[in-house]
């Protein structure tokens, strides 16, 4: 992933039944599988958030994959997207699971 090629962040929350469905360990492989950088954990109202980095196109496919897709059981009732920017390097060097 060439360093400033186009690079964005953007913050995220998804609702719905995303939390003891395994929503956090899928969406670090799904991170990983795409080649972005970021984070992801569970909030206390139920909810999973975080941020993801890398390549603009690839960031948008992780973005459509956390709005209709999700883990084999959960239920995804909204993905909310905020601060999205470009950014010029990566913050991070992994896709991590906060805990």
């Amino acid at each position: 992933m060439a360093e400033g090629d186009g690079l964005i962040s953007v913050d995220y929350e998804v609702s719905g039944k995303v939390q003891g469905v395994f929503f956090r360990k899928h969406t670090q492989a799904q991170g990983k599988k795409l080649g972005v950088v970021g984070w992801v954990q569970n909030t206390d109202y139920g909810t999973v958030q975080g941020q993801i980095q890398g390549p603009a196109f690839k960031v948008q496919q992780l973005k459509e994959w956390l709005r209709k897709t999700g883990s084999p059981k959960s239920h995804i009732e909204k993905a909310d997207f905020r601060n999205e920017k470009k950014i010029t390097k990566l913050e991070y060097s992994d896709f991590c699971i906060v805990k």
